[in-house]
């Protein structure tokens, strides 16, 4: 795949996205929105991909946030649909993508790149990283989910302080909080992330895409998050993955998963 703002590399069973942009800190316009997700749909169907990993280019930030002269001009209308479509082309496609995403936080996280980071199913951060969600001295809010996700991870409280100040928060503020798994020193962040790819790839590709559908679903308006839990842990019994599965375990050995 040939882009002009990001970078899609293969690892051994993930795939790596690198967003390009480093004159600009990575920053989100929308050239890259849709890029990026062409990258995913591209990849969730590849059966030689078992996760994702997304990243920025170089050691300063992972997505210092969102273009804003891309938009600092826009009325009403024009950044209504700017969320509207943002939110759908990207953030809740990477939050519902049926392979797990890792966000490898590299720097600064801000704005519209922490809302992508936390669109992720989990976040790995460098010692470097600084998070936040500014938008507000900006005379605007999170636009691409932040006032949404950020609570569900950190709890309202924190989440209105982070919002709301518009302050930052180091990487080790933010595994305190919860808002990251993981803090490692910058060399270490991607092989901790391919470790952790690695490992997901020894599991059922199948039953982590039920997982992944029945947790959000405890997240979603108007959903029962247990019915759908019971609806994908009934199904599962009629895949090949779950007769591999027991079937190994009875015979006390590795399963393999297609």
């Amino acid at each position: 795949m040939n882009f002009e703002n990001i970078i899609v590399t293969q690892l051994e069973n993930t795939a790596l996205i690198t967003i390009n942009r480093p004159t600009k800190l990575n920053a989100l316009n929308i050239k890259t929105i849709e890029e990026l997700h062409t990258a995913f749909k591209v990849l969730e169907p590849n059966q030689f991909v078992k996760a994702i990993i997304i990243t920025g280019s170089g050691d300063k930030a992972f997505v210092a946030g969102a273009d804003i002269l891309e938009f600092a001009n826009f009325n009403i209308e024009e950044g209504t649909e700017l969320a509207r479509k943002g939110q759908k082309l990207l953030f809740d496609f990477v939050q519902n993508l049926s392979k797990p995403v890792i966000a490898a936080v590299n720097g600064f996280a801000l704005g519209g790149g922490l809302e992508l980071a936390m669109a992720a199913h989990f976040r790995v951060a460098s010692t470097n990283a600084k998070m936040g969600l500014p938008e507000v001295s900006l005379g605007v809010i999170p636009g691409y989910g932040g006032t949404q996700r950020l609570p569900q991870l950190v709890g309202k409280g924190k989440a209105m302080e982070m919002i709301l100040t518009a302050n930052m928060i180091s990487a080790a503020e933010a595994k305190d909080w919860g808002l990251v798994n993981y803090v490692v020193e910058q060399e270490e962040l991607l092989p901790l992330c391919e470790k952790l790819a690695n490992r997901m790839a020894k599991n059922s590709s199948v039953a982590i895409a039920a997982a992944i559908k029945a947790i959000n679903a405890n997240y979603a308006n108007l959903v029962n998050g247990f019915g759908v839990e019971i609806e994908q842990f009934g199904l599962s019994f009629g895949t090949d993955d779950f007769k591999e599965g027991t079937t190994a375990f009875l015979e006390k050995r590795k399963p393999e998963f297609d």
